[in-house]
């Protein structure tokens, strides 16, 4: 029998196979398709303070291996996400993780301090989105920023594990090591890529806000890559994401150091793909006689180990 289960922090997770925050809303569009408690853990849109309205429309569009969005982090704001997304959610036997955004260090203090305890097993401290103008991916660019919104969250973070993710766009093994010494339980990996389109026909970009990020198959070899390297600086848990829509993909990001794996975009495509990518893993982990998880972890073979 295999044994899939992970620790991240205080956070304890049946299987290592979690969604990517605003991929799957608050969980009830998802919930019309599977069980969620079969999930390692349901990741939220984020959340701010309050209410935001995100960017204007046209804000998604197809790209050749992906998609380009521009969301903008719209999202209902702290107060109906405790009163009416939070409870539905719990209905299900599966760990939440609220991700968290601010336009300023005091706005992610505020809501680390509301969410811990509030009934969301972990935090995960957005500073990685490159759609909204001010704050998120500014703080994770910022070695300064960055070190001093990570050690103000933890002090406020007591009852939950605190997960910081990273931006693609600034050297992630560095932050990633800030992170760790600044207290964060894991780091998480990678957010969108900045990318654009454009009609060739109006000569318009496809995505009213112009620049948008892109996600699906067409970043993974770059995640990849990048959870490599976060993985190699720190000895916290490293979640990886970027591109994966099935069993092997979530393979490959554990085999380069993540011990979880969250799906993104492959959800829009097939609402299942989560249950596929755990699947997957299972029989991977079958085939090879591989009883744990961990055995997976950061098992790329290299140079003289070939």
């Amino acid at each position: 029998m295999t044994d899939l289960q992970v620790r991240i922090g205080k956070l304890k997770l049946r299987n290592p196979v979690l969604t990517a925050s605003g991929t799957a809303g608050y969980g009830e569009e998802l919930a019309e398709f599977f069980d969620l408690s079969r999930l390692g853990a349901m990741v939220m849109k984020g959340i701010s303070l309050e209410p935001w309205r995100g960017n204007p429309t046209p804000r998604i569009t197809e790209t050749p291996c992906g998609m380009i969005n521009s969301i903008g982090l719209q999202n209902v704001g702290l107060e109906v996400f405790l009163k009416e997304k939070l409870p539905f959610v719990k209905k299900w036997d599966v760990p939440i993780i609220a991700n968290i955004i601010g336009t300023s260090a005091n706005e992610y203090v505020r809501l680390a301090s509301e969410l811990d305890g509030a009934g969301v097993e972990a935090i995960e401290l957005n500073v990685s989105c490159p759609n909204i103008k001010k704050g998120g991916i500014g703080f994770g660019r910022d070695m300064g920023s960055f070190v001093r919104l990570v050690g103000a969250v933890r002090k406020k973070v007591r009852n939950s594990a605190l997960i910081v993710k990273l931006t693609p766009d600034a050297p992630v093994a560095m932050f990633a090591r800030a992170a760790e010494e600044s207290g964060a339980d894991a780091v998480s990996l990678i957010n969108t890529i900045p990318a654009m389109a454009i009609d060739i026909n109006t000569r318009r970009p496809l995505i009213k806000n112009v620049i948008g990020g892109l996600s699906g198959p067409a970043v993974k070899p770059i995640a990849v890559r990048m959870v490599y390297q976060a993985s190699q600086a720190v000895k916290i848990p490293v979640i990886g994401m970027g591109g994966i829509s099935g069993g092997a993909d979530a393979i490959e990001f554990m085999l380069a150091g993540a011990v979880a794996v969250a799906v993104g975009s492959a959800i829009f495509r097939d609402p299942l793909a989560p249950l596929r990518v755990l699947e997957g893993l299972e029989s991977y982990m079958r085939d090879r006689g591989i009883k744990n998880v961990s055995r997976i972890t950061g098992g790329l073979r290299t140079g003289n180990d070939i």
